[in-house]
Order: structure tokens, then C-alpha cells, then sequence
């Protein structure tokens, strides 16, 4: 009782402050042209509209670009009550940005990586990468206890998530570019590349040693798997950083953000679901996309394709495969009546190389008897 009496202490005691939605007057960009119903009603709830009002504008089926067609008279035959229609209409003017014009394009960022050059990631990516959640992965190594006997293996987690991010982008802008007919959009795209930056956030110290060795070791009953970590650290970052925003005003809805989860994780109903599609965030006519990251049906993807370079890079080994040749012949192909990314018969030779570059990696790298030692030694 003492110390809840002391003026000096009190601050410490009292509850911190809970976060709160930014301001419906803060300006936007102009890509609110390209919000979809949900994605304009997602964004008012966000703003503090009520629930059925905000419902109204999805029933109504009105879009960011129908924005400028919105009037109290309009309003006022749905059904709000005046002083919903005023905030609505602030909110809406804020959108259009009528006093300010409009806001100028955030340009996405440069950075010189030593695997792959110069690479260029989106805005959107940034702000990620520019969160506590992100930054851990620097202090995480890529190859665990290898770098105690690989001296120069002290590459990162950080590193190797933009490099997949780099790649995904890559390859989904070379499908969308040569078969148009897929109808991949910029949200696709974005997704996808969302997914590569993050795909490895919920790896634990010294990356693989923590789930396959520690974890068992300390409760083996515990199920544990870096993807599915990673899910939900990504859920902790975008609300604790308040990103939700971001997203919904770069057209990702609560549908996409489910997609770029299953990208990481791997589909959402179990094979003992009897779906016949066991996927929420996209469907069957945009089913390739969830090759690009993690590949369950092949194994050829970009994530490995970057570790294959990246460890290489690091160890000192040689790499045969060519990920950028086989980008060239990557076409999406309907296979047993599903599309499917797939490649030309004379890419064989390359692909032998991939999986003959990951055995080499596993015999000399990856389970080096003197690595498996020393993760064993710091597990205990």
C-alpha cells in the first residue's frame, strides 16, 4: 500500500496506454482507386464506423473508385443517421484528399545484396522489415551451428528472407508477364512477395537446431514447427505495429492476408477434410502461386533457391543450378486438371544440379558430424 501511495512509483503502477486507430483525417495515397467493397469497408471499420454501415457500403457493392459519387442525399436514402453521415463523408473527403491533392508515391527501396546484386523491395516491405519483429532475424544464424566450424558461414536469417522475397517477386512477374492469361494482379504479386520476406519469422536461435533438437528436448509432447510460428508472429506483427492499415490500403484484405499464411504454412483443411480444394486464401485458377514459395508438390522453389545460393555463397561451395535459366522456361501448365508451374524437358540437367547442390549441402554442411556435436552441446 506503501508503494501505490508513492508519487514516485505510481506512473510505473498505472495500466500503458491502449492503442488506438489512427485519425480518419491522417491523408492517404491515391491507390484507394483500387479497393474492392470489402476492402473499403474493412477500412471504415478501422476507422470507427459501425459494423452495419460499414456493411452497407460492401451490400451496395461500392468501390474505391465510386468514392467520388457519394453524397449526404445518397447516404441519407440507405438509411444512417445524420451524424454517421457526417463522419462518413469526413472520412470519405480525407480519402479523395480534395484540400491537399494528392499525396506523392512512396518509392520502394534499393538494397546491395551479395548473392543477388541490387535488389528492389516495395514500400510495403519496408515497413515491414522496419519492425522488432523482423529485426530479430538478424541475430539469427542461417546455418545454426555451422558457423563454428565454417567460419565464413555467418550469414543471417535477415538476409536470406529478402533474397526469397527478391526471388518470388521475380518469378511471379515472369509468369505474369509471359501468360497474361492467369490474370495475376499487383494484390497476387504482393502477396506473394509478403510471403517470401516473412516465410521464416518464427525461426527460433540458431534456426533448425531449436525446433528439431531443442524443443524435443525440453518437452518432446510439444508440436512445434517453424511455419506455423511464423504465421503467428506475422499475426503479432502486423497488430502490434499497426500495419493492418498498410495492407488495406495497399487492396490485401483479411482473404489475402489468410493467403499469404497458407503460402507459409501450407493449406488450411487437412487431407482428412474431404475438400476438394483444401485452400481459403485463392482458388483453384490461381493454385500455381502457392508453388512459388514453399513447393509441396515439387520441391523446387525459391526458398530453396536462395539458401542453395546463399549457403554456397557463405561455405565455399560450388552451385551448378541456375535459378535465373530456369525462370526463363517456367510456364504455368494445366496438369490432371490443375495448373501447375512447370518447365521445359531440357531444364533436366539443371534441375539434376539443384537436387545434386542440396545433396552436397547436406553431406558437407548441413550434417557435419562436428556441427551436429556442438548444437547437441548447446541444447544441453
Amino acid at each position: 500500500m506503501e508503494l501505490e501511495n508513492d508519487p514516485s512509483i505510481t506512473p510505473y503502477l498505472s495500466p500503458p496506454p491502449k492503442r488506438r486507430c489512427p485519425s480518419p483525417v491522417e491523408p492517404l495515397s491515391v491507390q484507394h482507386k483500387s479497393w474492392s467493397p470489402s476492402h473499403l469497408a474493412s477500412y471504415l471499420r478501422l476507422h470507427g464506423i459501425d459494423n452495419d454501415v460499414a456493411s452497407k457500403f460492401e451490400a451496395e457493392r461500392v468501390r474505391g473508385e465510386h468514392l467520388t459519387k457519394i453524397n449526404d442525399d445518397m447516404l441519407k436514402d440507405w438509411g444512417i443517421a445524420t451524424g454517421q453521415r457526417i463522419e462518413l463523408l469526413e472520412i470519405i473527403n480525407n480519402i479523395l484528399d480534395e484540400q491537399g491533392g494528392e499525396v506523392a508515391p512512396v518509392l520502394p527501396k534499393i538494397f546491395n545484396d551479395s548473392v543477388h546484386g541490387h535488389i528492389e523491395l516495395d514500400p510495403l516491405l519496408i515497413k515491414i522489415i522496419d519492425t522488432p519483429q523482423f529485426q530479430r532475424l538478424r541475430d539469427i544464424k542461417q546455418l545454426g551451428g555451422g558457423y563454428f566450424v565454417f567460419p565464413g558461414a555467418g550469414h543471417n536469417r535477415f538476409e536470406h528472407s529478402l533474397g526469397v522475397s527478391h526471388l518470388a517477386g521475380c518469378l511471379v512477374g515472369k509468369l505474369r508477364e509471359r501468360q497474361p492469361s492467369l490474370k495475376i494482379n499487383d494484390v497476387d504479386a504482393l502477396c506473394v512477395k509478403i510471403a517470401g520476406l516473412c516465410h521464416d519469422l518464427g525461426h527460433g536461435p540458431f534456426s533448425h537446431m531449436f525446433d528439431a533438437q531443442f524443443i524435443p528436448m525440453v518437452d518432446g509432447s510439444i508440436v512445434w514447427s517453424h511455419e506455423d510460428a511464423s504465421v503467428k508472429m506475422l499475426q503479432h506483427l502486423i497488430e502490434e505495429n499497426g500495419l493492418r492499415e498498410a495492407f488495406f490500403e495497399r487492396g490485401i484484405s483479411e482473404q489475402d492476408i489468410v493467403f499469404i499464411e497458407e503460402m507459409i504454412r501450407g493449406p488450411t483443411h487437412g487431407e482428412d477434410s474431404g475438400r476438394d480444394w483444401r485452400w481459403d486464401g485463392r482458388g483453384k485458377d490461381k493454385g500455381f502461386l502457392y508453388e512459388i514459395i514453399a513447393n509441396k508438390r515439387t520441391g523446387i522453389d525459391v526458398d530453396k533457391w536462395d539458401y542453395f545460393s546463399r549457403d554456397c555463397h557463405h561455405l565455399g561451395i560450388s552451385n551448378m543450378f541456375d535459378y535465373r535459366r530456369f525462370m526463363q522456361f517456367a510456364r504455368v501448365i494445366q496438369v490432371d486438371k490443375t495448373l501447375q508451374i512447370c518447365t521445359r524437358d531440357k531444364e533436366v540437367g539443371n534441375l539434376y544440379d539443384m537436387f545434386h547442390t542440396r545433396s552436397v549441402l547436406h553431406r558437407r554442411a548441413y550434417q557435419h558430424k562436428t556441427s551436429n556435436i556442438i548444437e547437441t552441446m548447446i541444447c544441453e
